[in-house]
Protein backbone atom coordinates (compact mmCIF):
# COMPACT_ATOMS: atom_id res chain seq x y z
CA UNK A 1 0.00 0.00 0.00
CA UNK A 2 1.09 3.59 -0.77
CA UNK A 3 2.24 6.05 2.29
CA UNK A 4 -0.70 8.22 2.15
CA UNK A 5 0.33 12.14 2.40
CA UNK A 6 -2.11 14.73 4.02
CA UNK A 7 -2.59 17.58 1.90
CA UNK A 8 -5.41 20.26 3.25
CA UNK A 9 -7.61 18.10 4.79
CA UNK A 10 -7.48 15.18 2.72
CA UNK A 11 -5.33 11.97 1.72
CA UNK A 12 -3.63 10.82 -1.05
CA UNK A 13 -1.37 8.60 -2.41
CA UNK A 14 2.60 8.99 -2.39
CA UNK A 15 2.69 9.44 -6.07
CA UNK A 16 -0.11 11.42 -6.16
CA UNK A 17 0.47 14.27 -3.97
CA UNK A 18 0.74 17.15 -5.52
CA UNK A 19 1.05 20.80 -5.00
CA UNK A 20 0.38 24.09 -6.98
CA UNK A 21 3.34 25.27 -8.89
CA UNK A 22 2.53 28.71 -8.20
CA UNK A 23 2.28 27.52 -4.41
CA UNK A 24 5.38 30.32 -2.67
CA UNK A 25 6.55 27.20 -0.87
CA UNK A 26 7.47 25.93 -4.05
CA UNK A 27 8.27 29.18 -5.66
CA UNK A 28 10.70 31.16 -3.07
CA UNK A 29 10.54 28.52 0.20
CA UNK A 30 8.35 30.91 1.56
CA UNK A 31 6.92 28.37 4.45
CA UNK A 32 7.64 26.99 7.90
CA UNK A 33 7.96 22.98 9.02
CA UNK A 34 8.93 20.90 11.73
CA UNK A 35 10.26 17.37 11.70
CA UNK A 36 8.67 15.25 14.68
CA UNK A 37 9.25 11.60 15.38
CA UNK A 38 7.09 8.67 16.93
CA UNK A 39 8.22 5.91 19.02
CA UNK A 40 6.30 3.12 19.80
CA UNK A 41 3.12 5.34 19.27
CA UNK A 42 4.39 7.81 21.29
CA UNK A 43 5.09 11.36 19.61
CA UNK A 44 7.61 12.55 21.02
CA UNK A 45 7.25 16.64 22.24
CA UNK A 46 4.10 16.90 19.81
CA UNK A 47 2.94 19.81 22.02
CA UNK A 48 6.86 21.21 21.64
CA UNK A 49 7.07 21.22 17.75
CA UNK A 50 3.64 22.65 17.41
CA UNK A 51 4.31 25.26 19.61
CA UNK A 52 7.76 26.22 17.72
CA UNK A 53 5.98 25.93 14.08
CA UNK A 54 3.26 28.61 15.14
CA UNK A 55 5.77 30.80 16.17
CA UNK A 56 7.89 29.95 13.61
CA UNK A 57 4.85 30.80 11.34
CA UNK A 58 3.82 33.69 13.31
CA UNK A 59 6.91 35.37 12.55
CA UNK A 60 6.50 35.14 9.06
CA UNK A 61 2.74 36.58 9.41
CA UNK A 62 1.47 32.92 8.30
CA UNK A 63 -1.58 32.32 9.88
CA UNK A 64 -2.08 28.51 9.89
CA UNK A 65 -5.71 27.54 8.64
CA UNK A 66 -6.34 24.97 11.89
CA UNK A 67 -5.80 25.04 15.17
CA UNK A 68 -3.36 23.10 17.01
CA UNK A 69 -5.00 20.62 18.60
CA UNK A 70 -6.87 20.24 14.57
CA UNK A 71 -2.96 19.64 13.88
CA UNK A 72 -2.52 17.14 15.94
CA UNK A 73 -5.37 15.00 15.22
CA UNK A 74 -4.26 15.22 11.95
CA UNK A 75 -0.69 14.07 12.39
CA UNK A 76 -2.69 10.83 14.24
CA UNK A 77 -5.10 10.64 11.38
CA UNK A 78 -1.79 10.45 8.91
CA UNK A 79 -0.01 7.64 11.15
CA UNK A 80 -2.79 5.77 11.80
CA UNK A 81 -3.70 5.77 8.05
CA UNK A 82 -0.42 4.25 6.99
CA UNK A 83 -0.32 1.62 10.15
CA UNK A 84 3.24 3.39 11.92
CA UNK A 85 4.13 3.19 14.99
CA UNK A 86 7.55 4.02 14.67
CA UNK A 87 7.70 7.06 12.47
CA UNK A 88 9.53 10.70 11.23
CA UNK A 89 6.94 12.83 10.64
CA UNK A 90 7.22 16.15 8.46
CA UNK A 91 4.45 19.01 9.19
CA UNK A 92 4.63 21.80 6.07
CA UNK A 93 2.59 25.27 6.32
CA UNK A 94 3.58 27.45 3.40
CA UNK A 95 2.70 30.26 1.95
CA UNK A 96 0.22 29.21 -0.11
CA UNK A 97 -1.21 29.63 -4.21
CA UNK A 98 -0.08 33.15 -5.40
CA UNK A 99 1.71 34.21 -8.44
CA UNK A 100 4.91 34.51 -10.03
CA UNK A 101 5.65 37.71 -7.53
CA UNK A 102 7.29 37.82 -4.26
CA UNK A 103 4.15 39.85 -2.67
CA UNK A 104 2.96 37.16 0.13
CA UNK A 105 -0.85 39.40 0.31
CA UNK A 106 -1.67 37.23 -3.37
CA UNK A 107 -1.34 34.04 -1.48
CA UNK A 108 -4.74 33.69 -0.08
CA UNK A 109 -4.94 30.40 1.79
CA UNK A 110 -1.35 28.60 3.39
CA UNK A 111 -1.22 24.78 2.12
CA UNK A 112 -0.78 21.88 5.30
CA UNK A 113 0.44 19.12 3.79
CA UNK A 114 1.64 15.88 6.88
CA UNK A 115 4.46 13.60 5.58
CA UNK A 116 4.79 10.51 7.64
CA UNK A 117 7.67 8.03 6.92
CA UNK A 118 10.67 5.78 7.97
CA UNK A 119 14.25 8.28 8.10
CA UNK A 120 17.39 7.03 8.71
CA UNK A 121 20.01 10.09 8.89
CA UNK A 122 23.11 8.13 9.72
CA UNK A 123 24.33 4.24 9.33
CA UNK A 124 24.23 2.88 12.87
CA UNK A 125 28.44 2.97 12.70
CA UNK A 126 28.08 6.29 13.06
CA UNK A 127 26.38 5.89 16.20
CA UNK A 128 28.75 3.20 17.58
CA UNK A 129 32.08 4.70 16.01
CA UNK A 130 31.44 8.46 16.23
CA UNK A 131 31.43 10.60 13.41
CA UNK A 132 34.46 12.87 11.73
CA UNK A 133 33.26 16.41 10.85
CA UNK A 134 34.49 19.60 9.51
CA UNK A 135 33.85 23.25 9.89
CA UNK A 136 33.21 24.94 6.52
CA UNK A 137 33.19 28.67 5.03
CA UNK A 138 29.11 28.40 4.84
CA UNK A 139 28.52 30.83 7.52
CA UNK A 140 25.19 30.61 9.81
CA UNK A 141 22.36 32.69 9.38
CA UNK A 142 22.27 36.12 10.51
CA UNK A 143 19.77 36.70 12.92
CA UNK A 144 19.29 39.74 11.13
CA UNK A 145 18.55 37.93 7.82
CA UNK A 146 16.56 34.88 7.93
CA UNK A 147 16.73 34.71 11.84
CA UNK A 148 17.78 30.58 12.80
CA UNK A 149 14.94 30.30 14.88
CA UNK A 150 12.26 30.14 12.48
CA UNK A 151 12.37 26.45 10.73
CA UNK A 152 11.99 28.25 7.33
CA UNK A 153 10.91 26.02 4.46
CA UNK A 154 14.79 27.66 2.66
CA UNK A 155 17.28 25.89 4.16
CA UNK A 156 19.65 26.58 1.06
CA UNK A 157 22.16 27.78 3.50
CA UNK A 158 22.34 24.37 5.33
CA UNK A 159 22.33 22.69 2.14
CA UNK A 160 25.27 24.46 1.07
CA UNK A 161 27.47 23.92 4.45
CA UNK A 162 25.92 20.05 3.51
CA UNK A 163 27.29 20.43 0.05
CA UNK A 164 31.14 21.25 1.32
CA UNK A 165 30.48 18.53 3.72
CA UNK A 166 30.46 15.84 1.58
CA UNK A 167 32.58 17.61 -0.89
CA UNK A 168 35.37 17.09 1.70
CA UNK A 169 34.58 13.40 2.40
CA UNK A 170 32.50 14.52 5.61
CA UNK A 171 28.77 13.71 6.29
CA UNK A 172 28.39 16.86 8.54
CA UNK A 173 29.43 20.00 8.45
CA UNK A 174 30.22 22.32 11.70
CA UNK A 175 28.65 25.88 10.72
CA UNK A 176 30.08 28.86 12.62
CA UNK A 177 28.28 32.53 12.98
CA UNK A 178 29.38 35.81 11.31
CA UNK A 179 31.50 36.45 14.41
CA UNK A 180 33.35 32.78 13.95
CA UNK A 181 32.17 31.48 17.44
CA UNK A 182 30.69 27.68 17.09
CA UNK A 183 26.68 27.47 16.04
CA UNK A 184 25.45 24.03 15.01
CA UNK A 185 25.63 22.13 12.60
CA UNK A 186 23.36 21.70 8.93
CA UNK A 187 20.44 19.85 10.71
CA UNK A 188 21.88 19.11 14.64
CA UNK A 189 22.86 21.40 17.67
CA UNK A 190 25.97 20.68 19.18
CA UNK A 191 27.75 19.65 22.29
CA UNK A 192 30.86 19.17 23.92
CA UNK A 193 31.76 17.91 27.37
CA UNK A 194 34.65 18.98 29.39
CA UNK A 195 35.94 16.56 32.10
CA UNK A 196 36.57 18.32 35.70
CA UNK A 197 39.84 16.97 37.11
CA UNK A 198 40.13 14.77 34.41
CA UNK A 199 37.19 12.36 35.67
CA UNK A 200 34.45 11.83 33.54
CA UNK A 201 32.11 11.55 36.66
CA UNK A 202 32.94 15.20 37.09
CA UNK A 203 32.14 16.07 33.63
CA UNK A 204 30.95 19.78 32.35
CA UNK A 205 28.00 20.01 29.47
CA UNK A 206 27.94 23.08 27.28
CA UNK A 207 26.54 24.04 24.12
CA UNK A 208 26.34 27.38 22.43
CA UNK A 209 23.61 29.64 23.29
CA UNK A 210 20.95 30.32 20.71
CA UNK A 211 21.53 34.00 20.23
CA UNK A 212 24.59 33.21 18.42
CA UNK A 213 22.61 31.08 15.60
CA UNK A 214 21.50 27.77 17.20
CA UNK A 215 18.48 26.70 16.45
CA UNK A 216 16.48 26.23 20.27
CA UNK A 217 15.77 22.53 19.12
CA UNK A 218 13.36 20.09 21.00
CA UNK A 219 15.85 17.13 21.37
CA UNK A 220 18.82 19.55 22.34
CA UNK A 221 15.80 20.49 25.46
CA UNK A 222 15.37 17.69 25.94
CA UNK A 223 19.25 16.22 26.51
CA UNK A 224 19.18 19.37 28.71
CA UNK A 225 16.49 17.74 31.45
CA UNK A 226 18.39 14.40 30.89
CA UNK A 227 21.46 16.46 31.89
CA UNK A 228 19.50 18.08 34.76
CA UNK A 229 17.65 14.93 35.90
CA UNK A 230 21.76 13.21 36.07
CA UNK A 231 23.00 16.19 38.21
CA UNK A 232 24.90 16.93 34.98
CA UNK A 233 26.77 20.41 35.45
CA UNK A 234 25.19 22.47 32.33
CA UNK A 235 26.18 26.07 30.74
CA UNK A 236 25.28 27.35 27.42
CA UNK A 237 28.69 29.03 26.40
CA UNK A 238 30.16 30.96 23.83
CA UNK A 239 32.58 28.84 22.00
CA UNK A 240 35.03 28.61 19.16
CA UNK A 241 36.73 25.67 17.32
CA UNK A 242 39.60 25.73 19.88
CA UNK A 243 37.13 24.85 22.57
CA UNK A 244 35.87 21.74 20.51
CA UNK A 245 39.03 20.71 19.53
CA UNK A 246 40.20 20.26 23.08
CA UNK A 247 36.68 19.27 24.29
CA UNK A 248 36.70 15.82 25.96
CA UNK A 249 33.49 14.61 24.03
CA UNK A 250 31.47 15.61 21.45
CA UNK A 251 28.24 14.85 20.01
CA UNK A 252 25.03 16.08 18.17
CA UNK A 253 21.15 16.36 18.62
CA UNK A 254 19.07 16.47 16.22
CA UNK A 255 14.70 14.91 15.62
CA UNK A 256 16.15 12.49 12.67
CA UNK A 257 19.91 12.58 14.35
CA UNK A 258 18.31 11.78 18.00
CA UNK A 259 22.05 12.01 19.57
CA UNK A 260 25.44 10.91 17.86
CA UNK A 261 28.94 11.18 18.82
CA UNK A 262 31.61 13.21 17.23
CA UNK A 263 34.90 11.79 17.39
CA UNK A 264 36.92 14.35 15.14
CA UNK A 265 36.50 17.50 13.99
CA UNK A 266 38.85 19.27 11.30
CA UNK A 267 41.24 16.60 11.26
CA UNK A 268 41.61 16.69 15.20
CA UNK A 269 41.07 13.85 17.38
CA UNK A 270 38.14 14.64 20.06
CA UNK A 271 39.06 13.14 23.22
CA UNK A 272 40.07 9.13 23.39
CA UNK A 273 38.64 9.26 19.67
CA UNK A 274 35.84 7.16 20.96
CA UNK A 275 32.24 7.99 22.02
CA UNK A 276 32.44 8.87 25.59
CA UNK A 277 31.04 7.75 28.82
CA UNK A 278 28.96 10.93 29.35
CA UNK A 279 27.40 11.18 26.02
CA UNK A 280 26.55 7.05 26.22
CA UNK A 281 24.26 7.77 29.67
CA UNK A 282 22.65 11.00 27.86
CA UNK A 283 21.92 8.73 24.86
CA UNK A 284 20.44 6.08 27.12
CA UNK A 285 18.59 9.13 29.10
CA UNK A 286 16.94 9.63 25.72
CA UNK A 287 15.90 6.50 24.85
CA UNK A 288 13.99 5.79 28.09
CA UNK A 289 11.94 9.02 27.59
CA UNK A 290 10.73 9.12 23.87
CA UNK A 291 8.15 6.55 24.53
CA UNK A 292 6.91 8.66 27.36
CA UNK A 293 7.42 11.95 26.80
CA UNK A 294 4.65 13.00 24.17
CA UNK A 295 1.13 12.52 22.56
CA UNK A 296 0.01 8.43 22.72
CA UNK A 297 -2.02 7.59 19.79
CA UNK A 298 -3.39 3.52 18.96
CA UNK A 299 -3.49 2.29 15.14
Amino acid sequence: MSIQIYIDGKFYAKENAKISVFDHGLLYGDGVFEGIRSYDSCIFKLEEHLDRLWESAHTLMIEIPMSKAEMQKAIIQTLKRNGFTDSYIRCIVTRGVGDLGLDPSLCKVPTVIIITDKIKLYPEAFYVNGLNIITVPTVRNLPEAVNPSIKSLNYLNNILAKIEAKNSGCVEALMLNHQGYVAECTGDNIFMVKYQQGSAAKAELLTPPTYLGALKGITRQGIIEIAAKQKLRFEERVMTRHDLFNADEVFLTGTAAEVIPVVKIDGRVIGSGKPGAVTQKLLKGFREIVRKDGIRYSI
